[in-house]
């Protein structure tokens, strides 16, 4: 079976112990390492929301990565959502 390769968007609001343990940093890392595009940032809310564009495989295995987070991380839930926009490409961590 050869991966899938097809490329999607998807967005990902994660909440939990998400903010002030580097897990911005740590989704730039993954998405990077996974070659996806995209950008992440704190919500008002505590919440952290993340847009990404990449291969489909690549895509399910950074939602898999991010239910589990940084070390320092409490990840509780993932409510996924469709992006309005294609994120541009490389991926940025926003303020």
């Amino acid at each position: 079976m050869t991966p899938d390769q097809t490329w999607q968007r998807a967005g990902f609001r994660i909440h939990g112990r998400v903010q002030g343990v580097g897990f911005r940093w740590w989704t730039r890392r993954t998405a990077d390492h996974l070659g996806i595009a995209g950008s992440v940032r704190n919500l008002p809310d505590g919440s952290v929301e993340v847009v990404a564009a990449g291969p489909a495989d690549a895509l399910r295995e950074f939602e898999t990565r991010l239910h589990a987070g940084p070390r320092a991380a409490s990840v509780r839930r993932i409510d996924r959502f469709t992006p309005g926009d294609s994120p541009p490409g490389g991926f940025r961590i926003e303020s």
